[in-house]
Formats: structure tokens, C-alpha cells, sequence
């Protein structure tokens, strides 16, 4: 809420910020994606306008202010801005220097090495694990809890509530270890009772494991990234520096905003003719990706049962172990190959065994799925030519996957429009998609829990005979969802509802992204006559195309990454490269990544 009602342009002096804010611009979900360099004060828009508009920094502020910074405050990106925020004032302050024995140096590099969406991803991947990533899980969840009115939202207030129920507030827990002496007041009736006492215990609860996460957690993280760094020959110059600043007796407050603020600006289109249109760029960039695709032979894993780590009552279900690709659908074989299993005792392979025509219609949609990244290697001589013109309904899941991790705008849409059925369906794709990591990869925490928590959810809300019938898919479709869903058990048949509902909301989709460049066009062309025909003729050359796709790539990511529909890459050498690229007036975590793999 503060940072909703904080003027965009103070904001963007904030470099924390402006790195989360880019990741979170540069989904593609969204029609124009434009990123900020602060050093700079320069903005670069894609799609570009047309050349003879002159749009005004100003005219733009006004629009992100309106149009993203809503949704940017509901997205998961925003919550672990806050936290980085808060866990960047405690390194900064006083009390972490005589508690911690920390100088000024030791603050400056910890402020490197935690700052950012970047620097967040990394803090988490080191605690994943341990109990130090159920503190955080609770935090967030907790966060975004107190921050709601449940008048207003309270199927979200209870989804939050019975979740934390589940798992941080059930006997053993982390947290419930941690807080003893708080939980002991909580409420026991299971129905919303007590408002201002839960809240006030909750606020308690959280403050405590926060101060852990900062006190514990974060010294543990700077030993591990000064050790890390010692071994990265690409880090050395950031060693060296703090070196240096070690050396330094005097004490320097970090600052918190960029200085000087330089004037804001956009960069000039580059001579782009023709009408704007986002949907007709982000077709042509998709295009390159999924051609880039289709140059690898598409390869079916074998599946192998992987024996799950079971909290909960004795009995054996086999589960599927799978990572997210590189556009958040399913799997990257090269991340874990051969580990998963569609059930049973033993390992199954599709190909070779007798198959009926529901069986082959389900292989080819996990096919469809499984696909690699664009190489990044490629060269430009290598990437495919955009021949092939690409349908609304080809990078649709691309788009919903990065929905979920940006506010819900195209949620947002639908219900402006008073479309409840469309509504509800892009609930029941989001609700399968939150439930298939937690289903695939029995090492997450809790999974046992929230697999089942998040199955029968499901069923409720969407399956049970009253709401069957009002859902336009195909029966036997859920009927099998309902069958395995129930008992909280993975099925392809997730993979099919979801292919049916995309083919439902595609149209929409497409209107939203054409309300979406109008609104933006009004903002930084008001009265002029710009046309937005469904087809328009936009000049692009191949290498913006390929940045810009591995741009939105990484960002959907990363965004996945911290939001939990993606799994957490464990630490590698690329962590320290990364932190080595990451400059945070240079484009942050964005650049960071695309100089990385340039």
C-alpha cells in the first residue's frame, strides 16, 4: 500500500526498486514492456511508437502509475522487494554493526550480493532447504495476508489463511518452534473469528521470524557469498574493492537513492513505420522461439518413479519430480532428466507400449511441453527465419504463466468485462498451474501438504457436480481431473484442461493486449490519430527479436523463480557471474542476465 500510493518518479530514484520493476515490466504477459536504466535516466519502450511521435517522460509515468504500478503492488515481486528492503535496513543500520560485529565494507558487499530480484534469488536458493526458507515462505505469506481487506477479498484471505494452517502454523513447524510462546494465543476455531487478535499475532509472528532471517540467516549468507566469491575469477574486482573499503577506518552510510538523478528520457524509435501493435510484435517474437524450438528433436523422458519424503501418514505415492522450462510451462530435460513417473510401482515410458487414441492425445501434449530453450548460444547466421506467421493460442501459455507472477492483470480484464465463466476458467488454469510444481517435485517443502491442500481446492471450487456443469470443457477431461486431483495425485490430464481453456480465452487475450496498446497510445499520443489494425506491418530486425524474447525469458524466470511455480536452481558458478554483471543503474538484474548470455 505505501508503495502504491508513492509517486512513480520518486520511486524510480530507488535502484532496488527499479530492478524488481523492470523483472516485473518485462513479462509477457503485458503488450508493451519497456525497461529503465537508471544510470542513464533512460527508458527504452518496446514495442517502439511510431517515428513521428515525440512521447513525453512524463505521459509515461503517468500510465505505469496507472496501468502497472497496481498490479506491480499485487504480484509476488512486490513482496520480496519489501522484504529486501527491509533486510537492506537492517544491514545498513547500527544495530547490525554491533550486533553482527559488521564494518561498513562487510555492509557494502552484503548490500551487493542481496539486492535485487537477483539478489533475492540467490538468498533463497542458499536457504532452500533449511528452516531459514520456511521463515521466508511465512513472512511472504503472512505479508501478503495482512496487507488484504477481507471484506473485499476474502476467498483470497482464506485461501492465505488455510494455507498457513497447512503448513507454517501445523505442530513442528519452523515457525511454530520459533514463536511458541506467541501460537499458544492463537485462535482455535477453525471458521474466521477474532479478526484484530489474529491479526495482531500474526504481525507478532512475523516480526519474530524476520528478525531471525536477518540476524541468523543473512550472516550465514554473507559467509557463503564471501567464500563463494573467492572461487569466481570474475568476482575478483568486487573483492578487491571491498578490500579496499575494509581498509577504510571512517564509517560511510550507504545511500538509498541513486545519485545524481539525472533527467528522464526515452530513447528515440530507431525510423519504426507503420501503427503500433503489440500483439503483432509479440507474435513475431514468439515466432522466433518457437522456430528456434522445432530445430531440436522433441524427446520423451523415460519416466521413473522418484520415492517421495513423506510427512504425513505412512503409505507409498510416487510422484513426479520436474522443473519448469525455460517459458514456464514443462520441464527442461537437460535440468532433470529421466526422474519423473505418471504413477505406479515402477518406471514407464509412453513410447513402445500399446496406446489408445485418449493415452496418444495426452503423450502428445506432454510432447508439446517439453521443449528446450532458444540456444544461447546461437549466432544470428543460426536463428530461423520468421516465415511461419504464429496464432494467439501458440504463446498464450507463455503469456499465462507470467500473469500469475504479475499482479493478475489479465484477471483483471475479464471482470471489467463482466466475463465471470472466462474469469473463472483462468482461475481453474492459474489453480492447476500452482499445483503442478508442488505435485512434480516431492522435495518441496511441505508439498505432501499443499499437494492435497491445493487438489481438493480444486475440486471444491471447480469439479463438484453443481460447478461441473456450468464449466465448458470436455467431461471426460474433468472427470479424470477430479479422479486424480482428489487424492492429490499428479495426472496429465491437468496438461488437457489447460490446452481447452487457452482455447477459450485466446480471443480475449488478444482484446485485452489491444485495450492494453489503446490505453497506453491515449497516454503518450493523446489525440492523435494512431490506427491499431488487427494485422499492422512493424519493422523489426531478427537480433531485437532474439533480445528481446531471452529479455522476457529471463524475466518470467526469475519472476517464477520467486513465486514458487518455478523450481529454485541450486547455487552454481553462474550465481557469481551474475552477481559480478549485476549493476543495478545499468539494468540490474535484466542486464545482468542478457550480459551474461550474450
Amino acid at each position: 500500500a505505501s508503495i502504491a500510493s508513492m509517486d512513480m518518479g520518486l520511486l524510480l530514484r530507488d535502484d532496488v526498486f527499479v530492478d524488481f520493476f523492470n523483472t516485473f515490466l518485462n513479462l509477457p504477459v503485458f503488450g508493451q514492456t519497456p525497461i529503465y536504466i537508471s544510470g542513464m535516466g533512460r527508458w527504452y519502450l518496446w514495442p517502439e511508437l511510431p517515428s513521428h511521435l515525440d512521447p513525453s517522460p512524463a505521459a509515461l509515468l503517468a500510465w505505469l502509475e496507472k496501468h502497472r504500478l497496481p498490479h506491480f503492488c499485487k504480484s509476488n515481486l512486490c513482496l520480496h522487494l519489501v522484504l529486501c528492503q527491509k533486510l537492506l535496513s537492517f544491514i545498513r543500520s547500527g544495530e547490525a554493526a554491533e550486533l553482527l560485529n559488521w564494518q561498513s565494507a562487510d555492509q557494502w558487499l552484503l548490500e551487493k550480493c542481496i539486492s535485487g530480484s537477483h539478489g533475492m534469488r540467490h538468498f533463497r536458493a542458499f536457504v532452500q532447504g533449511t528452516a531459514g526458507a520456511e521463515l521466508i515462505d511465512f513472512w511472504l505469506i503472512t505479508e501478503r495476508l495482512l496487507g488484504l481487506d477481507e471484506s473485499d477479498e476474502r476467498d483470497l484471505f482464506l485461501s492465505l489463511v488455510h494455507r498457513l494452517r497447512a503448513t507454517h502454523l501445523r505442530e513442528g513447524s519452523s515457525v511454530i518452534t520459533l514463536c511458541t510462546t506467541i501460537i499458544g494465543s492463537l485462535p482455535k476455531a477453525k471458521h474466521i473469528q477474532s479478526i484484530s487478535t489474529r491479526r495482531e499475532i500474526l504481525s507478532k509472528m512475523q516480526e519474530q521470524a524476520l528478525f531471525m532471517i536477518q540476524s541468523y540467516w543473512l550472516p550465514k549468507f554473507f559467509m557463503h557469498c564471501k567464500m563463494g566469491m573467492e572461487e569466481e575469477e570474475s568476482c575478483q574486482p568486487l573483492l578487491q574493492e571491498y578490500q579496499e573499503r575494509l581498509s577504510q577506518a571512517s564509517w560511510q552510510e550507504p545511500p538509498g537513492l541513486s545519485e545524481p538523478f539525472l533527467m528522464m528520457h526515452i530513447k528515440k524509435s530507431r525510423g519504426v513505420s507503420g501503427p503500433y501493435c503489440s500483439l503483432k510484435a509479440k507474435a513475431e517474437i514468439w515466432a522466433l522461439v518457437k522456430e528456434g524450438r522445432d530445430t531440436h528433436e522433441l524427446k520423451m523422458a523415460t519416466f521413473q518413479v522418484k520415492p517421495e519424503r513423506q510427512p504425513g501418514p505412512a503409505g507409498s505415492t510416487e510422484e513426479l519430480c520436474l522443473d519448469k522450462d525455460a517459458l514456464g510451462l514443462i520441464p527442461q530435460q537437460s535440468e532433470h532428466p529421466a526422474n519423473t513417473a505418471f504413477g505406479g510401482n515402477r518406471g514407464v515410458t509412453f513410447p513402445g507400449r500399446p496406446q489408445s487414441s485418449a493415452e496418444q492425445d495426452l503423450e502428445n501434449l506432454c510432447k508439446e511441453k517439453i521443449f528446450s530453450d532458444l540456444l544461447p548460444s546461437a549466432s544470428l547466421a543460426q536463428l530461423p527465419c520468421l516465415k511461419k506467421p504464429v496464432k494467439t493460442l501458440d504463446f498464450l501459455p507463455w503469456a499465462l504463466s507470467a500473469e500469475a507472477c504479475a499482479g493478475r492483470p489479465f484477471r483483471d480484464f475479464l471482470q471489467c468485462q463482466n466475463r465471470s465463466m472466462e474469469t473463472h476458467l483462468l482461475d481453474l488454469w492459474h489453480d492447476l498451474e500452482e499445483f503442478l510444481p508442488v505435485v512434480l517435485d516431492s522435495s518441496r517443502e511441505n508439498s505432501f501438504f499443499l499437494r492435497h491442500l491445493i487438489g481438493e481446492k480444486i475440486c471444491k471450487t471447480y469439479l463438484e457436480e453443481d460447478s461441473i456443469e456450468k464449466l465448458p470443457l470436455e467431461t471426460r477431461t474433468l472427470v479424470s481431473l477430479w479422479n486424480h486431483l482428489i487424492c492429490g495425485e499428479f495426472s496429465p490430464w491437468i496438461f488437457r484442461a489447460q490446452k481447452e481453456i487457452c482455447k477459450l480465452l485466446c480471443c480475449l487475450y488478444e482484446e485485452f493486449l489491444a485495450d492494453d496498446g489503446r490505453t497506453f497510445l491515449q497516454f503518450m499520443a493523446p489525440g492523435s490519430d494512431v490506427p491499431m489494425p488487427k494485422v499492422p506491418g512493424h519493422a523489426a530486425g531478427r537480433w531485437e527479436h532474439f533480445h528481446m524474447s531471452q529479455r522476457m525469458n529471463q524475466s518470467l524466470k526469475l519472476s517464477q523463480a520467486l513465486h514458487g511455480t518455478r523450481s529454485l536452481e541450486g547455487i552454481s558458478s553462474k550465481h557469481w557471474q551474475l552477481l559480478a554483471a549485476r549493476d543495478l543503474q545499468k539494468g540490474g538484474s535484466m542486464q545482468a542476465e542478457m550480459k551474461l548470455l550474450l
